[in-house]
């Protein structure tokens, strides 16, 4: 289909969904691909705001901050010149060290000696509110006039969120989503995962596991780098109902696993922030309810529409993709009777295999090893039939065989490797083209993009799953019809 392009991105929406539902079922679900590319001759760099938040609570004593100030140094140096740069000094406080009044600033070279100097000086002292930190950076991304600004944070922490409640944090990042993406990372061995993966959930960032705090210059570089790919700071699922049908979940399922529960909801249609983009392609899981008895057998209909919407260079929200449709139709067979989507199923399995590294991760955290073993095993099964090399990687990196032959997680392992388990859970792969797959659905044979060669995971792909390319028009069906 044929796509706009705000501020030099091009939007692909694929709407994959099982047209035919068992005469029974009360759910519906559907893949939504979305693919962002790069656009030839694109306008001026999108101007951007960064926020660095860095931890000084007590427990960041001696080598562990100097390090830690390294990094933040070295992400100074990385931005490029013009970005509008705050850094935020945490423990169960929230300081604003640079600039040392008004909003963020540009950043020259003069500002980056004066940012670098007011990171240096940093003691170490107090305890861990990162609730505090974010609701700073909050305040500091308001003050930034310019419309369409991408708005990108980064914070690490070394501890755990003991200065807040788990309530305090939940009503501050229900306050900050939509208002910045944030990355977190988790320093040592004595922070919660699952605090981490909160934030970037809710802030569609990136948690990870920085075991050796000497590797967190070259991340911290790497994020600086990343976010300076950012092209668009805003884009929303708009989703537009059938009347027999209700919005049961919207989840992110690729790159990242995330619950996407917050409703914006603009006249008629149903916005779900996405977070900023880059050029690159992101999968999300769409399930609606539904009586079977409203629907009519054999009657075609529109269960959904599906429109990207984006923030403009102007500050305004408008329509960034065609509008794609999820089509169903209730058949006289019951559930039994129609084969459930491959795709579908391979989303739930991957779901299945993050929920059994969790179940590991905390079962070894509470000192429940015979669990963990057994999860362990599990999230091993799921990956391998998965062919899911890279969390595969993981999960085998920290097991071995117990005296009854059967694996088990080491006697040996640290606990920053057990935390990384739990927070790698939600990284999910693109299933890799393997000439031993079985054979093609009858639906038609696999795409193979002419650009980069890589085999789509759906033989109605309309454009690469991997680099945007776009394929020739699908075959369609009948026409369906609105409900009235």
């Amino acid at each position: 289909m044929g796509d706009r392009s705000p501020l030099g991105l091009s939007f692909a929406l694929e709407v994959d969904a099982p047209s035919d539902l068992p005469y029974d079922e009360q759910r519906a679900d559907a893949l939504i691909t979305v693919a962002a590319r790069s656009v030839a001759g694109a306008a001026a760099r999108t101007p951007s705001a960064e926020i660095l938040i860095m931890d000084r609570s007590l427990s960041m004593s001696g080598h562990k901050l100097d390090e830690a100030k390294r990094a933040m140094c070295a992400a100074v140096d990385t931005l490029r010149d013009g970005t509008l740069l705050g850094i935020v000094a945490g423990n169960h406080r929230a300081d604003v060290i640079f600039p040392t009044t008004g909003g963020p600033a540009r950043v020259d070279a003069r500002t980056r000696e004066d940012a670098k100097l007011r990171v240096v000086g940093q003691l170490p002292e107090g305890g861990t509110a990162i609730g505090q930190w974010l609701d700073r950076a909050r305040q500091l991304f308001a003050s930034v006039e310019s419309p369409g600004t991408v708005r990108h944070a980064v914070l690490y922490t070394d501890g755990k969120d003991e200065h807040e409640t788990p309530e305090q944090l939940g009503e501050i990042l229900a306050v900050c989503t939509d208002q910045f993406v944030c990355d977190a990372r988790g320093l040592g061995d004595d922070w919660r995962y699952t605090e981490l993966l909160r934030v970037t959930e809710a802030l569609h960032g990136t948690a990870e596991a920085v075991v050796s705090i000497s590797d967190l210059t070259g991340d911290f570089t790497r994020l600086m780098r990343e976010a300076q790919r950012i092209v668009v700071p805003r884009v929303y699922l708009g989703l537009r109902l059938n009347s027999r049908f209700q919005l049961a979940f919207v989840r992110q399922t690729r790159p990242v696993e995330a619950e996407l529960t917050t409703r914006q909801q603009r006249g008629a249609e149903t916005h779900i922030p996405l977070g900023s983009w880059p050029p690159e392609t992101r999968q999300y899981q769409m399930s609606l309810r539904v009586d079977p008895d409203s629907l009519t057998v054999d009657e075609t209909l529109r269960a959904a529409r599906v429109t990207l919407h984006a923030e403009f260079p102007d500050g305004t929200r408008r329509p960034c993709s065609e509008t794609a449709a999820m089509v169903v139709r209730r058949r006289s067979t019951p559930g039994f009777g129609i084969a459930r989507s491959p795709d579908l199923t391979r989303v739930e399995n991957e779901r299945e295999l993050g929920m059994a590294m969790r179940a590991c991760a905390d079962a070894h955290l509470r000192g429940d090893l015979d669990r963990a073993d057994r999860e362990l095993r599990l999230a091993i099964g799921l990956a391998e039939s998965l062919r899911d090399t890279e969390r595969l990687r993981l999960l085998r990196a920290v097991a071995d065989g117990g005296p009854d032959g059967r694996l088990r997680v080491r006697p040996d392992v640290a606990r920053g490797r057990i935390l990384g388990i739990g927070v790698d859970s939600t990284k999910t792969a693109r299933r890799a083209a393997d000439p031993h797959d079985s054979p093609p659905r009858p639906t038609g044979l696999p795409r193979v993009c002419p650009r980069c060669g890589t085999t789509s995971t759906s033989p109605t792909a309309k454009f690469c799953e991997e680099c945007g390319h776009r394929y020739g028009d699908a075959g369609v069906g009948d026409e369906p019809r609105d409900a009235q």
